[in-house]
Order: structure tokens, then sequence, then C-alpha cells
């Protein structure tokens, strides 16, 4: 079973708003049962998630707008934490953040119920939207912000596309934990992957 607690506690840190805990926490493991049991995304409705976690729909409701809402929390659960970023150099924030993809896709391949649930997300357009608006986009950000950071204190060339140079970084580790399963997922990898891209990125010495 996922850390319910843990992803319950940062979904309620998102919104900001006060919550029961134990409520939101029995909501979620509701969900996830019904997934362990197989029953697929697009036949979950509210009304069978509430009865599943021995609340009202009201309940449900009064947390969450819609099943969107409360599956991108759901997925909260599964998600490893952000990391926090050593603020050493530019190349070793961008080791940090490719490796919590590494190790993401470490926990997908582990575990059939999250490959499932990210395979059935495509079917859910609001869901899939609203993943990349409050899951996807936050780390992008993030991720240009540090190149931009790294253009300013001359660790990467001025003209660089940051956007580009973001795919380039990303692309890769995406690759290897979505597309290609077999792929290895060693140790090295987000090191080995910045370090190369950077060696076409840097001012030249």
């Amino acid at each position: 079973m996922v850390d319910i607690a843990k992803g319950g506690e940062h979904a309620r840190a998102s919104r900001g708003r006060p919550r029961s805990e134990a409520v939101e926490q029995a909501i979620i493991e509701g969900v996830v049962r019904l997934l362990e049991e197989g029953v697929p995304l697009t036949e979950l409705s509210i009304e069978r998630i509430a009865r599943t976690a021995g609340v009202g729909k009201a309940t449900i409701y009064r947390r969450w707008d819609g099943k969107e809402a409360l599956f991108v929390d759901v997925l909260r659960v599964f998600e490893e934490p952000d990391p926090e970023l050593p603020g050493t150099s530019m190349r070793d924030d961008l080791v940090c953040l490719l490796e919590g993809l590494r190790r993401r896709g470490l926990n997908m391949r582990s575990s059939a119920l999250l490959h499932n649930v990210f395979a059935q997300m495509k079917a859910l357009p609001k869901l899939w939207s609203a993943y990349h608006a409050t899951v996807v986009e936050p780390r992008r950000r993030v991720t240009c912000e540090v190149l931009r950071r790294g253009v300013a204190d001359g660790e990467l060339r001025g003209d660089v596309d940051i956007e580009m140079a973001n795919d380039l970084l990303v692309g890769p580790m995406l690759v290897r934990t979505v597309m290609r399963p077999d792929a290895p997922l060693e140790d090295e990898l987000a090191a080995r992957i910045v370090d190369t891209v950077l060696e076409g990125l840097r001012p030249p010495s």
C-alpha cells in the first residue's frame, strides 16, 4: 500500500484549506483500493468512491470539485517528493532534478498499479490536463529557472533556448522511464544525461 498519510498531507498543503485528516485519508485510500481491485479510472464514480470510503458524496464534494481534482491528489500519493536542490551549481541542481525523475521511473516499474493509472490517464483529458497543470508544469518551471540562473552565472551560453534546453535534459530520462521500460535506469544516469547535454551548451572556455 502506498503512503496515504504522506500523500494526503501533500495534497492538503497544496490547497491550503483545513481538512479532516482521517476522512481525507479514507477517501484517497478508497480510490486506491478500487484501483487495486482493477476498477478502471473511467468507471470510478463519486458515488462508488464514497461507498468504498464509507462517507457521503457531499463529504467528497466539500473537499474536491470533481473526480479530476480528487484523482490528481491520489496521483500525488504515488509521486516521489520534490527534491531539495543543493544550490551549489546549475549542474548539481539539474542532476538532482533528473534523479527525481529517475526514481519516479523506478517506482512506476515496480508498481503495476501506478503504470496502469498513468496509461489510463490519456482517456481522461481533464485529468491529464489537471495533472500537467499541478505537477508537470511546476517542475518544468523549476528546471527552466535553474537554467536561467545558469545563464546569469555564466555556466550556460547566453543564446541558449531555455525551453529547448529543458526538453534536451528531460527528454532522455522520459524515454528511459516511459517509452523504453526495458532500458536500464542506472544510478549515474541523471549525471550522464546532464553532463552530455551541458557539453554542448556551456560557454566556450
